[in-house]
């Protein structure tokens, strides 16, 4: 059993409050990761699992033992640092054993295990050379290696992609899936990138200031985001976020007045007195759809083709009106052209004044 169970977990520095009370269950063999802009509290959460930060409140439970005053290394948890951490005057076979080593295993049985790691990760031909010697994700594999070694219930890992370039980061999100189908084992993963967590995790844990906001299956939170700050977290590029006021509400929905004047139907139930109140409508770039007579619309102020993708950046960047949209690939789009669009209410967020979406009426 490696599951990691988190009761009412806080953790304070002082006057600031790093991380406010938060309870999580995450189950035998799942691969979670933890999203969340930088001073969230999402590494916190992470070192206080793995033993490094002692928690101000609560308990830690791992295969069902509290573990809340045990040291790491009895935790039956390994980490991976963004920094890699090798050490530059060992090889990468004697990075690799260094755990075995610690813990005193015969040369024999240590030898075979890294031999065992080492294959796994496609670093045999690499094991008599220097860290100086290795590119930044062979590196990463090695700290992998060295932190799977001794099999370890849990693992851990830091924000284990930041430090490598954009191609890289894709090659090692899939040698970290292929690792978790391997391992079977348990694998917390923070990280700030929120195309990482959608694409890896099977459930994703979105934190803001020190507080979890959502946990959910990576399609569920992108289409229901709970509140404001999911929304902004899941989504690439990010869901467009405008201000607008209620204007009516009804049994198919809601009517809302946009900043510029236009109004459109959102599928959503609101409170009678939420009438008349200000609300941010949240619209994802690929439900947008050209019309010409339709309530959004803009001069084209950034177009971007990506392939058989291609994003128009409408309005005068950082104004209320400003949004993308997602466009036919072989639409083509001159600077400065007006664009109008439409959106079907079934495909629109609502949120209210205190950050939380409004329930969504079902077809």
């Amino acid at each position: 059993m490696s599951s990691v169970v988190i009761e009412n977990i806080a953790k304070r520095f002082g006057d600031t409050t790093a991380l406010h009370p938060t309870t999580l269950a995450i189950e035998d063999g799942e691969f979670v990761v933890i999203v969340g802009p930088s001073g969230c509290g999402k590494s916190t959460l992470l070192r206080i699992i793995a033993g490094l930060e002692e928690a101000s409140e609560g308990r830690v439970r791992i295969g069902g033992q509290d573990v809340t005053q045990r040291a790491p290394a009895a935790r039956g948890v390994a980490m991976v640092f963004q920094s890699y951490a090798l050490y530059p005057h060992l090889s990468v076979r004697q990075n690799i054993a260094f755990p075995l080593t610690m813990a005193k295993w015969p040369r024999g049985e240590a030898d075979a295990r890294v031999a065992a790691v080492a294959e796994m990760l496609e670093l045999t031909p690499l094991l008599d050379r220097r860290p100086r010697a290795l590119s930044g994700g062979q590196r990463q594999r090695v700290s992998i290696g060295r932190a799977i070694v001794r099999e370890p219930t849990v693992l851990l890992l830091d924000e284990p992609l930041s430090n490598l370039d954009a191609a890289l980061r894709v090659r090692m999100r899939h040698e970290f899936a292929r690792l978790h189908q391997r391992l079977k084992s348990t694998m917390i993963y923070v990280t700030h990138d929120q195309i990482e967590a959608m694409t890896l995790a099977n459930r994703i844990v979105v934190m803001s200031q020190g507080r979890v906001e959502q946990v959910g299956e990576p399609l569920t939170l992108y289409r229901h985001p709970a509140t404001l700050k999911v929304a902004e977290a899941i989504g690439s590029p990010a869901m467009n976020l405008i201000p607008v006021t209620i204007r009516q509400a009804g049994s198919d929905g809601v009517v809302v007045t946009l900043p510029e004047g236009g109004e459109c139907t959102v599928r959503v139930r609101v409170a009678d007195g939420d009438v008349g109140r200000p609300a941010t409508l949240g619209v994802r770039p690929e439900h947008l759809k050209p019309d010409a007579t339709g309530p959004f619309g803009g001069p084209v102020e950034l177009f971007e083709r990506l392939g058989p993708l291609s994003f128009a950046h409408l309005g005068k960047r950082g104004s209320d009106e400003a949004f993308v949209a997602q466009l036919p690939d072989d639409r083509h789009v001159t600077l400065g052209q007006t664009i109008r669009f439409n959106l079907d209410p079934a495909d629109a967020h609502l949120f209210s004044g205190e950050n939380i979406a409004y329930p969504r009426i079902s077809p």
